[in-house]
């Protein structure tokens, strides 16, 4: 019986490991070469805490143990948050008469199920923001289509909109369901609404007709984002106020690969160089990091040298109904010209 060679397994797992670097390298995109800017850097302020307070619209009823209570228009709705680590101070009766309570996985990006205690309630529902409707949602990822804490944002954007006395254009990356691209889109402003899914543009276009502003001038895009925006840089496509809202780790329609430590310092580069020559404003706004808001500062700092303004960096916190107490959400920075 002839004796059959021996393969060397290692050596032949090192030349198609060898193969297949390169061919990851060949296919992965090329890095933009960063350099720190000149220029004096901008002034700053912080820290800035921007503070959204129960309203008819949304209030954020109690918190503790690891869970909020909050009323999202008719809906009062249970969902974890890991911040919430004092205990409730409304008694278990208010948070047994929730509509919504959300189970499972509690990871951000995990997925998970909602019960409903009185009734079953289907996916949407109508809810407004400062006189605009929208649809909530129970989605399966823990979220409701909408972050009630940039209302903060928000208002500030809407006003350097209506200040402005002249035509205005905003690029909203990472813009999920569209809610920040509709009161830029009230406010005057042409809007270009980008997110990776498409199954989030379906849900902004609804809430543009739900919102009845069909008749504003946005764009809705399905991209990933830093391919759209390196894009606008060859194309010339300039923005007087840009909103990036990036999640920690994420992926593009074709599979790109978003991390945000790694992808951050270029995304912001671009976004300075896609600016118009008279801009007004770059908000950056990072969740579920473990990094503090003087990581972010430093970076828009730098970003923007030279371009005069200011850089403001703090957290976006919500004021708790029931005993007063401050959830912060989120980490921000952002750059507003002088």
């Amino acid at each position: 019986m002839p004796v059959k060679p021996v393969r060397n397994n290692k050596a032949e797992h090192n030349r198609n490991h060898g193969r297949d670097e390169s061919r990851r390298e060949a296919e992965a995109p090329t890095r933009r070469a960063l350099r720190r800017r000149d220029g004096a850097l901008p002034d700053e302020r912080l820290p800035l805490i921007l503070e959204v307070a129960p309203n008819a619209d949304y209030a954020l009823l109690d918190s503790g143990a690891g869970q909020k209570l909050e009323q999202y228009g008719p809906y009062r709705i249970v969902r974890p948050e890991g911040q919430a680590i004092w205990q409730p101070a409304l008694p278990e009766r208010e948070w047994q008469k929730a509509d919504a309570i959300f189970t499972g996985d509690t990871d951000e990006e995990g997925l998970g199920r909602w019960r409903f205690p009185k009734s079953p309630l289907g996916e949407t529902w109508p809810m407004r923001h400062d006189g605009i409707d929208y649809l909530g949602r129970f989605t399966s990822f823990r979220h409701v289509g909408v972050f009630p804490e940039q209302a903060s944002h928000w208002d500030h954007m809407a006003k350097l909109i209506e200040q402005a006395r002249r035509p205005v254009k905003v690029l909203n990356l990472f813009g999920y369901t569209g809610l920040a691209s509709l009161v830029a889109a009230r406010a005057g402003a042409e809007v270009t609404h980008v997110d990776a899914s498409k199954k989030a543009i379906g849900w902004a276009r609804e809430n543009q007709t739900m919102a009845r502003l069909a008749d504003k001038p946005i764009r809705w895009i399905c991209d990933d984002a830093m391919k759209f925006v390196e894009r606008e840089e060859r194309r010339g496509n300039r923005y007087d106020i840009i909103l990036f809202d990036p999640p920690a780790y994420g992926r593009g329609p074709k599979g790109e690969v978003w991390q945000l430590f790694d992808d951050l310092p270029a995304m912001a580069d671009l976004c300075r160089s896609i600016l118009t020559p008279k801009p007004l404003a770059v908000v950056l706004t990072a969740y579920s990091i473990r990094a503090s808001f003087f990581a972010i500062h430093a970076l828009m700092r730098d970003t923007f040298s030279g371009m005069g303004g200011t850089v403001e960096s703090g957290e976006l916190i919500i004021r708790e109904q029931s005993a007063g107490r401050a959830l912060s959400t989120s980490l921000f920075s952002r750059w507003v010209a002088a």
